[in-house]
């Protein structure tokens, strides 16, 4: 029993039309091509501009100056702390010193005050010579002078210190020979710079057979024969 007339199954022939099967879309293809250009750009810009790799030896000798430069550091450190020790030792010792120094500059400045008192208690030099000389011992034992004179100059008004002075000190004895005779005998010559004060001392032997009575000082500045000051004290006989 037929319900109508049959359609006629399709079947595809080897010249008949059929429906090929889509490509790689362009778009696709363009963008596999971009990631590809890109990936090589960068990877020829990290080799031509980037940072090179370091070998195994680069790295090792990389490693040791690395190590050398760490234990250089560290000794730098130690010797900066060791200057900074030697620093603060240094000034501690420079404080020490500067208090020393003026405790002794003080000390210095009561002394020269006490040695002013002193020597303005010194009766003047009966000539008023200048430096004049103040005081002076001569005691002959066993056949020999001993002599010490103290000169002293005069300050300048105001308390100022007195100017350095240079000369020479000549030591002259008055005596008599075993004969009776008188006679004068040089007994030294003694070059001297002073300040304010100084002490001129020595020991000077005598002739045989010459008795000194006393002795006459003579002070004359340095490079000129114009008597200065003098004194003439006698001898005293050590017993």
């Amino acid at each position: 029993m037929s319900f109508g007339p049959k359609r006629p199954t399709f079947k595809p022939t080897p010249y008949g039309y059929t429906r090929r099967s889509r490509g790689i879309p362009r778009w696709l293809l363009l963008l596999i091509t971009g990631i590809v250009l890109g990936a090589g750009a960068v990877v020829f810009l990290q080799r031509s501009y980037g940072p090179q790799r370091l070998t195994v030896e680069q790295s090792e000798a990389l490693r040791l100056d690395l190590n050398t430069t760490h234990l250089e550091n560290q000794r730098l450190t130690a010797d900066a702390k060791k200057i900074n020790e030697e620093i603060t030792q240094a000034r501690q010792d420079q404080q020490t010193q500067s208090a020393r120094a003026d405790q002794m500059s003080q000390q210095m400045a009561d002394m020269q005050a006490s040695v002013s008192s002193l020597i303005s208690a010194i009766p003047p030099d009966p000539r008023g010579g200048t430096p004049g000389i103040r005081g002076a011992n001569m005691v002959l034992q066993d056949g020999e002078l001993h002599y010490e004179a103290l000169l002293i100059q005069d300050a300048p008004e105001g308390g100022a210190e007195a100017p350095i002075f240079r000369g020479e000190a000549k030591f002259v004895a008055t005596g008599a020979w075993s004969n009776g005779n008188t006679g004068y005998v040089d007994l030294a010559v003694m070059p001297f710079e002073m300040g304010l004060f100084t002490t001129l001392s020595g020991t000077a032997e005598l002739p045989k057979g010459y008795r000194i009575r006393q002795v006459t000082v003579q002070i004359t500045p340095e490079g000129s024969d114009k008597i200065s000051s003098t004194r003439t004290l006698k001898v005293a006989v050590a017993r």
